[in-house]
C-alpha cells in the first residue's frame, strides 16, 4: 500500500482563496478591511521570514498590512505598551506577536494584554479555556488547519480512535480538543508513554506533533490509518517531519508529506482567524 499524500499547499491556496473572498463580501456590505497587526522583536532571521510571508499574504487577501516592529533591546514596559495600543485600536482586527521573543522579555505577560477577540494565533489563556469548554472563540492556528485537512481528506472523526503525539500548549492540547469536539476518542500521548508505537497503532488518525525527527515508523502505524505531521525538521539532506514519510506511506492510507503538508495551513489559517475577528468586531459574525 502506498499512502495518498493530504496536499497541503493546495488546501491552503483554497483557504485563502476563500478568505479574498470573505473580505470582499464585508467589504461589499459596508465593513472595513480586517487588519492585522504582526509584531517582531529584535531581529532573528527566521522570525523575519515568518512574518515576512504573514504580511505579504495578509495584503494578498486584501487586508491592511498593521506590522510593528521593536528593537530587541526593547524593555517590558514599552513592548507591553505597544500590546495595549493595537488591542485599542479600532482599524486592527488580529494581533500576532511573533515567537520567541527576547529572553529578557517576559512572553507570557505580553501575550496576556493580547484582548481574546484580537488573539488571531488562539494562544492566551481566555481563548484555550473557552476551546476547553466546548464555546466559540478563536482557535489556534495549526490545529485547526490539521482539522481542516482531514475535513477535506474527507476522513471520518465521528467514534474515529484518534491518536496525538505530544502534548504542547501550542498543537497536542488544542489538537486533542478539537478532535474531542468532532466526538473522536482521543488519547494523548507524551515523552512517559509506555511503548509509544503500541499506543500509536490504535489509532484510526495518528497526529504526531513531538518535534522530534523519525520519531513514529511504520511500526507505530495501523494499516489504512490518516497520519498527519506536525513536525517540521531541516537535515542535510532537506526537510523532515516526526514521521519516517517514507516507511510509514508504505502502512498507512493518507498521509501529509513535509514539506508541503501541515505547514502551508497555519497562515492560512491566521488569515481565516483574522476575517472571523473582523467581522465579529463589526458585528456582522455568522
Amino acid at each position: 500500500m502506498t499512502a495518498e499524500l493530504i496536499d497541503g499547499t493546495a488546501v491552503a491556496r483554497q483557504v485563502r482563496e476563500d478568505v479574498a473572498a470573505g473580505v470582499q463580501e464585508l467589504l461589499a456590505a459596508g465593513g472595513t478591511a480586517p487588519g492585522l497587526a504582526t509584531v517582531l522583536i529584535g531581529d532573528d532571521p527566521a522570525s523575519e521570514v515568518y512574518v515576512r510571508n504573514k504580511r505579504r499574504l495578509c495584503v494578498a487577501v486584501g487586508m491592511q498590512d498593521l506590522h510593528r516592529h521593536l528593537p530587541g533591546d526593547v524593555g517590558q514596559e514599552e513592548a507591553a505598551a505597544l500590546i495595549d495600543e493595537l488591542a485599542a485600536d479600532p482599524a486592527v482586527s488580529g494581533i500576532l506577536l511573533q515567537l520567541p521573543a527576547p529572553k529578557h522579555l517576559d512572553s507570557e505577560a505580553l501575550l496576556a494584554r493580547i484582548p481574546a477577540e484580537k488573539d488571531v494565533d488562539g494562544l492566551t489563556t481566555a481563548n484555550a479555556g473557552l476551546l476547553a469548554q466546548g464555546r466559540p472563540g478563536l482557535r489556534p492556528c495549526t490545529p485547526s488547519g490539521v482539522m481542516v485537512l482531514l475535513d477535506r481528506a474527507g476522513v471520518a472523526l465521528e467514534g474515529a480512535e484518534a491518536v496525538v503525539v505530544g502534548r504542547s500548549v501550542l498543537v497536542g492540547k488544542p489538537m486533542a480538543q478539537l478532535l474531542l469536539e468532532r466526538n473522536a476518542t482521543v488519547t494523548i500521548c507524551h515523552s512517559r508513554t509506555r511503548d509509544l508505537a503500541e499506543v500509536c497503532r490504535r489509532a484510526d488518525v495518528l497526529v504526531v506533533a513531538a518535534g522530534i525527527p523519525g520519531l513514529v515508523g511504520a511500526d507505530g502505524v495501523k494499516p489504512g490509518a490518516t497520519v498527519i505531521d506536525v513536525g517540521i525538521h531541516r537535515g542535510e539532506d532537506g526537510l523532515h517531519g516526526d514521521v519516517d514519510t517514507a516507511a510509514v506511506a508504505e502502512v498507512a492510507g493518507r498521509i501529509t508529506p513535509v514539506p508541503g503538508g501541515v505547514g502551508p495551513m497555519t497562515i492560512a489559517m491566521l488569515l481565516a482567524n483574522t476575517l472571523e475577528a473582523a467581522k465579529a468586531q463589526q458585528g456582522r459574525g455568522d
